[in-house]
């Protein structure tokens, strides 16, 4: 089955830019692309949770994929979202992320459904049975209502095609036995921002991050800062970006992001239903650590 395929550093859960009649701005996400690649990102994640995945169609879905595979044009590696609750599904999605020449592909455990431990041992092995490209499992229990047990990643990590977990579960104790007995070239990367430098610190590989978005150059250098070891200035990095990561969270992602983008210049601040814009209110405060970290002119 597929090769093998090991992820450090930092990896952006890419935004769909949308334009304001809904349809997605194939141009703004060009753009974010070039801005990922030139500030130092070291791979891109198109059509995931951040990406709207959930309310893209199949056709719109392959078209972010090829959008992103051919700005990337083999510069970083793409690691596309095809996770789906059911199975044939996210196996018809990850062959067409094959076909387009994607890395690997980020697989979401089912959601709604909630399968047993089993069922998520049988699910992704099906699928990296069916396809032949490197599958990075996405446990995300407060999205998708179930977690993925440390001992069920560990099955799952001995399998042909299991190239490594974005675990985003929060639990520690869980992150740690996953480490402790992880096989070699088992990639373990971070789901949330603000747990990415204490991951790294137990032996993690990087993250797939949302504040990338906005700010790729100072996250990226945070990242390989705790891969070289040098938590002291990675700290530093992490206490200054801290609001942003935690404002990325006051209403469901990507609602924040996209806010953040759209205040920068680089998309229209455009949803899906069921999401919509942001507060004043939450916009203000948003707005305020953007000043903070000087990615927007102080207007007050």
């Amino acid at each position: 089955m597929s090769s093998s395929f090991s992820f450090r550093g930092t990896a952006t859960a890419l935004v769909t830019p949308m334009l304001p009649n809904g349809d997605i701005d194939t141009e703004a996400l060009q753009r974010l692309v070039e801005f990922q690649i030139i500030n130092g990102v070291n791979g891109l994640v198109p059509c995931g949770t951040t990406g709207e995945s959930a309310t893209l169609s199949h056709p719109e879905h392959h078209h972010v994929m090829d959008i992103v595979a051919e700005q990337a044009n083999g510069r970083v590696p793409i690691i596309v979202g095809a996770g789906s609750n059911s199975t044939r599904e996210a196996i018809s999605l990850t062959q067409h992320a094959r076909a387009i020449g994607a890395n690997a592909v980020l697989s979401v455990a089912p959601y709604y459904n909630k399968p047993t431990q089993k069922g998520f041992f049988e699910h992704y092995k099906a699928i990296a049975e069916a396809v032949d490209i490197p599958v990075f499992v996405y446990n995300v229990p407060g999205r998708t209502g179930s977690n993925i047990s440390a001992e069920t990643t560990l099955r799952l990590s001995e399998l042909p095609g299991i190239a490594g977990i974005k675990e985003a579960s929060g639990n520690i104790p869980q992150v740690m036995e996953i480490l402790r007995h992880r096989p070699k070239n088992f990639s373990v990367l971070s789901g949330d921002d603000a747990l990415t430098l204490p991951m790294i610190a137990l032996g993690g590989d990087g993250v797939i991050s949302v504040v990338s978005n906005e700010v790729p150059a100072e996250f990226s250098r945070l990242v390989q800062l705790c891969l070289a070891g040098d938590f002291k200035l990675a700290r530093t990095i992490h206490h200054r970006l801290l609001d942003l990561m935690n404002l990325n969270f006051i209403d469901s992602n990507p609602i924040p992001v996209k806010a953040a983008l759209s205040i920068m210049g680089m998309i229209h601040e455009s949803y899906r239903l069921p999401l919509t814009p942001m507060s004043v209110e939450h916009k203000f405060l948003l707005r305020r650590a953007m000043e903070e970290l000087s990615l927007v002119e102080n207007i007050a």
